[in-house]
């Protein structure tokens, strides 16, 4: 196995970083940051969604508003540098709380996504995104977070630049 530069690791940094960021952007519902994670002219394949990476941003945002709140964990990042050019494999994790006339849903949907990126004048984005998907699981959501008292003694996540994350680390 070659020796990695110093360069090789700076970049495989930066292309995490835009995977985090991704991540982060989608959990937040926040549509400029997740248009920072692609370069013009990059397609995503979701399955329920394929098409332009700007398409993406706007479909996903509307998706996003059926949903109370979402949480993606990354793990396990495989990236193959060439040049100005990566392919990666990352596992997610995705908890979704879907509201229902009779209480809300629990869904997690897991699997990994397989990018292609690019370098360009010295900043790695995503060229194309396709989502593949090994397993889900559904079932009525039984959080109690909602209820009094720890309704009023816990911070919770929001969308949007509201949320403490912000304050702590910005975009």
């Amino acid at each position: 196995m070659p020796t990695a530069t110093l360069d090789d690791l700076l970049d495989r940094e930066d292309i995490r970083e835009v995977i985090y960021r991704l991540a982060r952007s989608i959990d937040r519902c926040d549509k400029p940051l997740l248009q920072t994670c692609f370069h013009e002219g990059a397609t995503d394949d979701h399955g329920l969604f394929k098409g332009t990476a700007a398409d993406f941003c706007d479909w996903v945002m509307e998706e996003l508003g059926k949903f109370e709140r979402t949480q993606h964990f990354i793990g396990n990042i495989i990236i193959s540098l060439n040049g100005d050019k990566a392919g990666t494999e990352s596992y997610f994790i995705a908890h979704h709380v879907i509201p229902t006339p009779d209480g809300n849903l629990d869904m997690i949907a897991a699997g990994r996504y397989l990018d292609s990126f690019e370098k360009r004048d010295g900043e790695w984005k995503i060229t194309h995104r396709h989502a593949i998907y090994d397993w889900n699981n559904a079932q009525p959501s039984t959080s109690q977070w909602e209820a009094a008292p720890l309704n009023e003694m816990l911070i919770r996540g929001l969308r949007g630049s509201e949320d403490k994350s912000y304050s702590l680390v910005g975009t």
